[in-house]
C-alpha cells in the first residue's frame, strides 16, 4: 500500500509548478558547467529555499552521472524533532513536483533489523525540509533512470553514535550502484542565530565568516571525522548538517573504497557588514573515487 510523503515545502521554499521548477533546475545545472562523472559517489549540498541556495546546490548535483546508480541514501539533519538516534522514513514514496521517488523498502528493513534506528512519523517527515530540498534535484538528475531512495533523518548524535552509524553504513559505500546525498548549510551568522563569531584580522564580517567556513571545509576534505569534531568544539560553527557530515566521514573511513571530498562552490545569502546583519552560508561538494 502506498504511503506518500507529500512535497510539503513546494509552493513556499521552491515553486510547485512542474515546468517552471524543471526549467529552473536545468538552468542552474547547465550554468554550473560541470562534467558528469561516474566516479562521483556522493555530494554535500545545501537545503535552503531555492531562491537562496538553489544555484549553489547545482554545483553538487551537476556532478552526478546517473547511468549506473540505482539507490540514493539521503542523510539530513533534524531541525524540529529531537532524537539522539537516526530515524528512518515510514513512507513508501516521496513526492516532488517533477516526479516521485520510490523508497527502497528492502534497505529500510535491513537497517531497521539492526535495532539502531527509530522510525519517524510521516508528520515529522513532512515538517523537515533538509532532505526534501534535495529531492527535486535528485528527481531531475535521475529523470528516466530507475532509482530508489533511502532517507535517513540524522538526530543530535554523540560522537560515539556518529562513529557507530558510520561503521554500520560504511559497507553501502563499496557498492558503486549506491549514491549518498548529504544535506547541510554552513555558518548561520547573526544575533538571530545566537552566533556572532568575528575574527577582525580577516577584515569585513562576511570575510571572517568565509574564513571560518573554509577551515571547516578544508577539514572535511581531509576526511577526518575527529578533526572535524575538534573544529566544531573549538569554533562552535553553526553548520546545521554537522551530524550527517560526521556520519558520512565515518562511512568513508569504514569502507574499502578510497573516496575524496572536494568543495566546488561557496556562497553566502548576504554579506554581513555590521553586527546587526545576518547570513547563512552554502557550500557544495562532490565525493569522488580517489584513483
Amino acid at each position: 500500500m502506498e504511503k506518500a510523503r507529500r512535497a510539503s515545502h513546494a509552493g513556499s521554499w521552491y515553486t510547485d509548478n512542474r515546468q517552471k521548477l524543471s526549467e529552473e533546475l536545468e538552468g542552474w545545472l547547465r550554468e554550473s558547467g560541470l562534467t558528469k562523472s561516474p566516479d562521483v559517489r556522493g555530494v554535500i549540498a545545501p537545503h535552503a529555499g531555492y531562491s537562496y541556495s538553489g544555484r549553489a546546490a547545482a554545483y553538487a548535483f551537476g556532478n552526478i552521472d546517473p547511468t549506473n546508480i540505482t539507490r540514493v541514501f539521503l542523510l539530513g539533519p533534524s531541525h524540529h524533532y529531537y532524537t539522539s538516534k537516526c530515524a528512518l522514513s515510514t513512507a513508501t514514496v516521496y513526492k516532488t513536483p517533477i516526479g516521485d521517488l520510490t523508497i527502497d523498502l528492502e534497505v529500510i528493513e535491513e537497517l531497521k533489523a539492526t535495532g539502531k534506528f527509530e522510525l519517524m512519523d510521516i508528520r515529522v517527515d513532512e515538517a523537515e525540509h533538509s532532505m526534501e530540498m534535495h529531492l527535486p534535484y535528485l528527481a531531475k538528475v535521475f529523470e528516466g533512470h530507475q532509482v530508489k531512495v533511502v532517507p535517513i533523518l540524522v538526530g543530535s548524535l554523540k560522537a560515539e553514535s556518529e562513529a557507530m552509524y558510520g561503521q554500520l553504513l560504511g559497507k553501502y559505500v563499496d557498492d558503486p550502484q549506491n549514491f549518498f546525498s548529504v544535506s547541510s548549510d554552513f555558518c548561520h551568522w547573526g544575533s538571530r542565530f545566537n552566533y556572532t563569531h568575528y575574527d577582525k584580522k580577516h577584515g569585513a564580517i562576511h570575510k571572517s565568516i568565509e574564513a571560518l567556513d573554509r577551515i571547516g571545509m578544508d577539514i572535511i576534505e581531509t576526511g577526518n571525522p575527529d578533526a572535524f569534531k575538534e573544529y566544531l568544539l573549538e569554533f562552535d560553527n553553526t553548520i546545521c548538517g554537522r551530524h550527517p557530515i560526521s556520519v558520512f566521514l565515518h562511512m568513508l573511513k569504514n569502507c574499502s573504497t578510497s573516496i575524496k571530498i572536494n568543495f566546488l562552490r561557496y556562497e553566502q545569502s548576504s554579506q554581513c557588514k555590521t553586527m546587526r546583519d545576518s547570513s547563512v552560508s552554502y557550500a557544495s561538494a562532490a565525493a569522488k573515487v580517489d584513483a
